[in-house]
């Protein structure tokens, strides 16, 4: 029998719960049955804090997006300088990556992006991002060529980021920024209008 939670207790529970289970098993390996027996409640308790497992996954998308765009917006503002606000971000990126890897599984993983409405969840993410790091190019280029700028930096942590896991992030999470770090700020560095 569970034990009884307050219903914000619960709902965490079975978010953190489904977390795992999905960057496990995947999405489509993953039932709503699985995730009420892993989290020791019924399938009625699940029901009632979730509609259905697709309500569930996507505000496991949402919510992942929203941490993930919250280190890297904490770790930025403590940056004096334009160069440091890219190494931070860029490292608040792959720390996110190490602490959260179920949470990087699940957002860039296959099941996020085989079904358009988890893809258009994703794109959200990676706009959102995407925009928070446009704010921060501080170069005379109009906005959509920062915007434009910007994207590229967000493919291009997720991209290395997804090498360095696969690679089993064997070097700490700053030295693989601090690589990616160097590139990107190379090529911030000669932007021009």
């Amino acid at each position: 029998m569970a034990i009884r939670l307050p219903a914000a207790e619960r709902r965490q529970q079975l978010v953190e719960t489904a977390l795992g289970l999905f960057a496990e098993r995947g999405l489509y390996g993953t039932s709503m049955d699985d995730i009420a027996d892993a989290a020791g409640v019924t399938k009625p308790v699940l029901y009632q804090h979730f509609a259905s497992k697709r309500a569930l996954f996507l505000e496991l998308l949402d919510d992942v997006g929203k941490q993930l765009l919250d280190a890297i917006a904490a770790a930025t503002s403590a940056a004096d300088t334009p160069r440091q606000q890219v190494e931070a971000g860029l490292t608040a990126y792959f720390q996110f990556v190490a602490d959260h890897h179920s949470s990087f599984v699940l957002l860039f993983g296959d099941g996020s992006r085989r079904d358009e409405e988890f893809a258009e969840a994703v794109e959200r993410v990676e706009a959102a991002i995407a925009e928070f790091i446009a704010a921060l190019i501080n170069v005379d280029l109009d906005a959509d060529h920062r915007l434009l700028l910007a994207h590229a930096v967000v493919g291009l942590a997720e991209g290395a980021s997804r090498r360095w896991v696969a690679a089993g992030a064997s070097e700490p999470a700053d030295v693989a920024a601090g690589r990616v770090a160097d590139l990107a700020w190379a090529g911030l560095r000669g932007v021009h209008r």
